[in-house]
């Protein structure tokens, strides 16, 4: 990777999914844990709280071009890295852990090890796919190509934007919900202003500028 010329130091957030032989997570399964870890990292109070041991990481981040990485792990090495300071989510048999920001270049040593490419997973043909009330919808942009690992990175950001972005209204009562989230491929349905897009940065994949993913609170209008 290459840094932007206005951003010498550039910082990433890790995520490590837990990929077991038997059962395998589902491909939709590790997005949602992914995008809901992510979101949880945020509003947690060691990130919140200005003396919160996650607080100035995740400032330092932000204030940096965002970047994810997904890793994957399984046995010994996934319940090592729970000696991280993390936020963990699950979907299915999916669990995902979301750990403190880090100069990109600095990976922690628990972390390192682990595989970042050639996590590709699948569905099953009966997963079930639930309603949008009182979820964040994130749909993924058809016909972009992305494996499990960068789709949930995206769909990660995807959540990020939307708690950042949409309106206090909206996110509000999806935080008392627990952060719910649901992952689809379609196009988006809501209008420009009611939702977020993912461009992506181009740095694996897909080209610079695609969008990737979008998100936002289907189901409040009648809509999808």
């Amino acid at each position: 990777m290459t840094a932007f010329p206005d951003e010498p130091d550039p910082w990433s957030l890790s995520l490590v999914a837990r990929v077991e032989r038997d059962p395998a997570p589902a491909h939709t399964d590790v997005l949602v844990a992914a995008a809901r870890a992510v979101v949880l990292l945020l509003d947690d109070p060691r990130t919140t709280d200005p003396d919160g041991e996650l607080h100035e990481a995740v400032r330092a981040w932000r204030d940096r071009r965002i970047r994810k990485i997904c890793r994957r792990a399984r046995g010994t090495r996934w319940e090592r890295t729970a000696a991280l300071p993390h936020v963990e989510a699950a979907s299915g048999d999916a669990v995902v852990r979301v750990f403190a920001p880090h100069p990109r270049d600095e990976v922690p040593a628990l972390l390192a090890p682990l595989q970042v490419g050639g996590l590709d997973l699948t569905d099953p043909e009966d997963l079930p796919v639930p309603g949008p009330e009182g979820r964040l919808t994130v749909r993924l942009t058809p016909g972009v190509g992305m494996t499990t690992g960068k789709a949930a990175a995206q769909v990660g950001h995807a959540a990020q934007l939307a708690f950042e972005r949409l309106p206090v209204g909206l996110v509000a009562p999806w935080r008392a919900a627990g952060f719910p989230v649901r992952v689809v491929t379609g196009a988006p349905v809501l209008p420009a202003g009611e939702r977020v897009d993912v461009r992506d940065g181009g740095f694996t994949e897909v080209a610079p500028g695609t969008v990737t993913a979008s998100a936002g609170f289907e189901g409040t209008d009648g809509r999808a």
